[in-house]
């Protein structure tokens, strides 16, 4: 992918009381370039249990990549592709969940647990404008 036409990509977890936090920082790592940083926000769900928030903002172009990359690997990729004008936004955002138990273990899938949300470029700012640009990304990565 030689161009990548993501402002930012956006990653973020949660750890539950019941999760072990180390694990579910190797879950969300799996997705991040080796020594990124993981910010950490701790706060309180509705029945009092302490809930702390792993996030991670990519804005580094070589950065962004390596996060897009890691979707050409999704096992459903096509039917990925084929949402893409359900999964970008009308302002420009692409949003996608992916497994965080399969993340743990290296695997590459959506499913719940993760969420990604990346802001794609598009001149002017429509959202068929991010569409294309995003599809024309990601079907020249799978290249």
């Amino acid at each position: 992918m030689s161009n990548v036409p993501f402002h930012y990509v956006d990653l973020r977890t949660f750890r539950y009381a019941t999760e072990d936090e180390k694990r579910v920082e190797q879950a969300l790592r799996t997705y991040l370039p080796e020594e990124h940083d993981v910010e950490r926000q701790v706060t309180t769900g509705h029945h009092g249990d302490r809930i702390v928030v792993l996030s991670a903002r990519l804005e580094n172009a070589d950065d962004v990549r390596y996060v897009l990359d890691k979707l050409v690997d999704l096992p459903e990729y096509d039917a990925f592709l084929a949402e893409l004008d359900d999964r970008v936004s009308e302002d420009c955002s692409l949003y996608l969940t992916l497994d965080k138990q399969a993340a743990f273990r290296g695997a590459v899938r959506r499913g719940d647990g993760i969420t990604l949300r990346g802001k794609v470029e598009a001149y002017p700012a429509k959202r068929e404008s991010a569409v294309e640009n995003a599809r024309e990304a990601f079907e020249a990565a799978r290249d």
